[in-house]
């Protein structure tokens, strides 16, 4: 499967799209959900980005279910909390052999340009290297951590 992420931003708003393709019909799709802030999102597939603040980050979940959440941080895994944003509206669309997420979601007002575009696919057949895929720009340590500094490798104009 490969896993492709265009990213727009336009003043306080980040535009998203992800696009997996492959045999997406072996992939484990969370069941539809309300479009409601979620906790533990990551825990089956969704799509992530990461945004370095001024004085720390926000983390996005954003479930193919329509479920959502935001998260702000001090520093690396410190003073996680809610972040307050407009609820994002997720748009999906799948066709043989193609998934795609579309979603703005709300910047804080101190976003940086450095950003961090990651997912969590998990998969039904567990694949060669296990059942849960870690899909990111930078893998900077040994295993998956989407919150390293050094993963926040894009830098958006």
């Amino acid at each position: 499967m490969t896993l492709e992420v265009e990213a727009r931003r336009a003043g306080r708003v980040l535009s998203l799209e992800y696009v997996l393709a492959g045999p997406v019909e072996r992939v484990r799709w969370p069941q539809a959900a309300a479009r409601a802030r979620t906790d533990e999102l990551w825990r089956t597939t969704c799509f992530e980005a990461f945004v370095r603040t001024a004085d720390g980050y926000v983390e996005y979940n954003l479930s193919p279910s329509g479920a959502w959440a935001a998260y702000r941080f001090d520093g690396y895994r410190e003073g996680m909390r809610a972040l307050e944003i407009a609820p994002p509206f997720i748009v999906t669309r799948m066709a043989p052999g193609r998934f795609v997420l579309t979603v703005d979601v709300e910047l804080p007002e101190d976003a940086t340009d450095a950003v961090g575009l990651t997912a969590v696919v998990e998969r039904l057949d567990g694949g060669l290297d296990g059942a849960i895929a870690y899909w990111a720009l930078a893998h900077p340590s040994d295993k998956p951590d989407f919150h390293h500094p050094d993963s926040f490798a894009l830098e958006l104009t």
